[in-house]
């Protein structure tokens, strides 16, 4: 049996309960999805999202509070516009976990 599409689908409910303002790590969203453990399955979900989807793709970040994608590339300028439009603060590269991680 394969369980990818449902696993998907519970990255994607997941990512749904995100609030605007506040981040979640690839393993805690795997978590909350019901996947613990399975962070590198959220990341590639995440990688495999159409470009117009209106998921908050941006409130995934890496266990360190930074932004995953090279920086300088246009998907990281994007992410990081997106999180400071949310009132996100950046402290060089890296987003307080203690300050905006989402505690469900």
């Amino acid at each position: 049996m394969n369980n990818s599409g449902s696993n998907r689908d519970a990255i994607y409910l997941a990512l749904m309960t995100i609030p605007a303002g506040k981040v979640i790590t690839y393993g805690q969203l795997a978590a909350l999805a019901g996947l613990p453990g399975a962070a590198r399955l959220a990341g590639t979900v995440l990688c495999g999202l159409p470009e117009n989807t209106a998921l908050p793709w941006h409130r995934v970040v890496n266990a360190q509070g930074k932004i995953s994608m090279p920086e300088g590339s246009p998907g990281h300028k994007e992410q990081r516009h997106r999180l400071e439009a949310e009132g996100v603060k950046f402290n060089n590269q890296k987003i307080s976990l203690r300050i905006y991680g989402y505690n469900n």
